[in-house]
């Protein structure tokens, strides 16, 4: 099994998983020509999609275009019209030799859902590493939810999200949680991950709960540096993670 992030747009990943037939899947396409580049010798099993944004849904109509047959499988939304099943939570999907669990994470969309299986996580624009997805349809108490849901996953899971925001989660995570010594250690991964043309992608979900302020929100560091930001007390974890949230919106490197 051969896991590849094709890059697209300034920094979204296209996800591809092949198999030893050259059988593929291909999530969240958010442009044809990153998967027709890559797909000398490739025979797409499938498309999986997270949510209906453009730049993750863009490319399928020129996908199927030329591989007409491709089912399309994508969240309970009409405005995927491409779809050709619509899935929700706990449902499963066989695609060739794969299996996976569907999650539904509402939040940064209120239909967005998740892929878990083979040790995989397609996790679209929930979480990041070192962040999570903004708040454009769902509330704080919905994606908290959501992100509790995928940090209960096994800490060995890839986390394949679909944008390269990890250094500039970054930033914002080292000002929450300055004396962390495993996000300090993630930075400097990443770094160096950057210099030499390397994706940051996939993490370990171990590594997330160890390092993502948003998966944190009950550290005492964490709520301490949340209520000092915010200037007042903070009661409770949804409340915590929407004010966590909002310092993220406006921060500035």
């Amino acid at each position: 099994m051969h896991l590849l992030p094709l890059p697209a747009f300034e920094d979204n990943y296209i996800w591809t998983l092949r198999d030893g037939a050259g059988r593929a899947l291909v999530v969240d396409p958010g442009q044809a020509d990153p998967v027709f580049a890559a797909a000398d010798g490739l025979q797409p099993a499938g498309i999986l999609l997270t949510h209906h944004h453009p730049d993750h849904i863009g490319g399928v109509q020129e996908l199927l275009e030329r591989w007409p047959s491709l089912p399309v499988i994508g969240p309970q939304d009409d405005r995927i019209h491409m779809a050709t099943r619509r899935v929700g939570d706990g449902d499963r999907v066989e695609l060739a030799d794969w299996r996976f669990e569907v999650l539904a994470v509402p939040g940064h969309t209120v239909s967005h859902i998740a892929f878990h299986g083979d040790g995989l996580l397609f996790c679209g624009d929930t979480l990041f590493s070192l962040g999570c997805g903004r708040l454009f349809e769902g509330t704080p108490a919905q994606m908290l939810a959501s992100l509790d849901k995928l940090a209960a996953l096994p800490g060995d899971t890839r986390v394949c999200c679909g944008h390269e925001y990890t250094l500039s989660n970054a930033a914002f995570a080292r000002v929450v949680e300055p004396e962390n010594p495993a996000l300090l250690r993630r930075i400097e991964e990443a770094q160096a991950m950057r210099q030499s043309g390397r994706p940051t992608l996939p993490s370990h979900l171990a590594s997330e709960r160890e390092t993502n302020p948003f998966l944190r929100v009950d550290v005492p560091a964490v709520h301490a540096a949340i209520v000092s930001h915010a200037g007042h007390p903070i009661d409770g974890r949804v409340d915590a993670f929407a004010a966590l949230r909002r310092w993220k919106d406006g921060f500035r490197a």
